[in-house]
């Protein structure tokens, strides 16, 4: 079992779209297929999941969008989590945090702080995230701490300091990128790209999955 799966949950404005729904139900749906395929993960001995739910890029939508966006975190982050926190799940959120009104911070640290004693798995929640942002602050970090610039010493600043690379990312919607997501942590990640758009993505696309995974020979540049 890999022991890091890291998902792009795309798709969710253009599965409304396709019912005629205002985009925002799109991400509602996508709520529920992100907390079933997480419980679906971690019961199968996932150690840590990580999902990109904002980027850095997604502020820029259209302002109903990002309220939108922002009132799912506001009105469901915490009932959504508690079960995982229960669970002996850690919940850590990745990305500048700053972007967010001050009640929504209050939840995001509320929930990682009730977390953080967790020791059964660690649930990664990518929020106003991008990878060279990401990369920009760990370095800056780096040098402000007179300590040498290495590719071990910059993973330490990441916000993933002190865990394993993702094994597999997992795009759905049918795109092929990463979209500026784990650029630094994903050098030998296998890459898996579905064209079900997130909302009807299934633990059985997500079991077959991990049987291709299996299946692949990761040589990390060696013979």
């Amino acid at each position: 079992m890999p022991q890091h799966i890291a998902v792009i949950m795309d798709g969710n404005g253009r599965w409304a779209t396709k019912r005629a729904l205002p985009r925002k139900a799109g991400h509602k749906e996508g709520v529920k297929t992100l907390l079933s395929i997480a419980r679906h993960a971690f019961e199968r001995g996932v150690r840590y999941f990580t999902v990109y739910a904002f980027s850095t890029e997604n502020k820029f939508r259209p302002a109903d969008e990002v309220n939108a966006l922002v009132d799912l975190i506001r009105e469901h982050f915490s009932r959504s989590f508690n079960d995982f926190v229960k669970s002996g799940i850690r919940v850590n959120v990745l990305g500048d945090r700053q972007f967010f009104p001050d009640d929504v911070i209050a939840i995001l640290d509320k929930i990682e702080n009730e977390s953080k004693e967790g020791d059964k798995g660690t649930f990664n929640i990518a929020l106003n995230y991008g990878a060279r942002a990401e990369i920009a602050r760990a370095i800056n970090l780096l040098v402000q701490s007179g300590e040498e610039v290495t590719e071990q010493s910059i993973s330490r600043y990441l916000y993933t300091a002190n865990q394993p690379d993702p094994d597999i990312i997992i795009r759905t919607g049918g795109e092929k990128r990463l979209s500026n997501f784990l650029l630094y942590q994903s050098a030998y990640t296998e890459l898996f790209f579905s064209d079900t758009l997130w909302p009807d993505f299934s633990k059985n696309e997500f079991d077959e999955i991990l049987v291709k995974f299996h299946d692949r020979n990761r040589r990390y540049g060696k013979v």
